[in-house]
């Protein structure tokens, strides 16, 4: 049997209480962790008395770290790769990673495990039997040909966004979909001011520019009738 090089190990997106057991068994047994932003791990791995060595590994330096990591795992060492939330290569770190060590023959195993959109997906009470996962649209360029596109679209779109760029983003998904559009907006899931509102998008925009919001945001909308 071929011995796993790379475990992709997905964590909490909240309540640390979410991560599985199996997760927990692989972080304690692998030799070294690679973590998005080690003082966001630290918290987790502390939690659980977890003491491993531990090492950035972040989009700022993925490219640079790839041979290095990939030597190390040729010389037998076992890795995990955790994001600071959720399941990495979602929206994070692991693409790159995970493409080498298939290039290079290394068996890689992903735990299944915590990501923001499913229960946003599911809350929205929008149809989930298929959708369309944009995660972060582009800030600037190509941004308003991605959302021309996506006027078209008739399946369930998911978008995460920043909160200080989510009442814009609610603006111009009303200008490209239609203000009468259902959505809904998910933040702070599985923690204590978890909150999702289901609305039309002018009544979405209304209803949060007149709060402060904060935490990671999961906007879901309906797809063209």
């Amino acid at each position: 049997m071929v011995k796993t090089s790379l475990f992709l190990v997905p964590t909490p997106i909240g309540n640390l209480g979410d991560i599985t057991l199996r997760a927990l068994e692989i972080l304690k047994s692998a030799d070294l962790i690679l973590a998005e932003d080690t003082r966001t791990s630290l918290k987790l791995l502390k939690h659980y008395d977890i003491r491993n060595p531990l090492k950035s590994f972040h989009s700022f330096n993925e490219h640079r770290a790839l041979k290095s990591i990939i030597n190390q795992l040729s010389e037998g060492t076992v890795i995990a790769l955790i994001s600071d939330a959720g399941t990495p290569g979602i929206s994070d770190p692991g693409f790159l990673l995970v493409r080498e060590c298939l290039q290079n023959n290394m068996k890689i195993e992903c735990l299944p495990g915590p990501t923001a959109f499913v229960p946003a997906l599911i809350k929205s009470g929008l149809p989930a039997d298929r959708f369309v996962f944009e995660g972060f649209l582009p800030h600037k360029k190509g941004r308003q040909s991605r959302l021309k596109e996506l006027s078209e679209e008739r399946k369930t779109m998911i978008f995460y966004e920043s909160p200080h760029r989510m009442v814009k983003a609610l603006e111009q998904f009303s200008e490209h979909f239609g203000s009468d559009r259902i959505a809904s907006v998910s933040r702070e899931l599985t923690k204590i001011h978890e909150e999702t509102v289901n609305d039309t998008l002018e009544n979405l925009i209304n209803y949060f520019t007149s709060k402060l919001v904060k935490g990671e945001i999961v906007i879901v909308v309906s797809g063209k009738k």
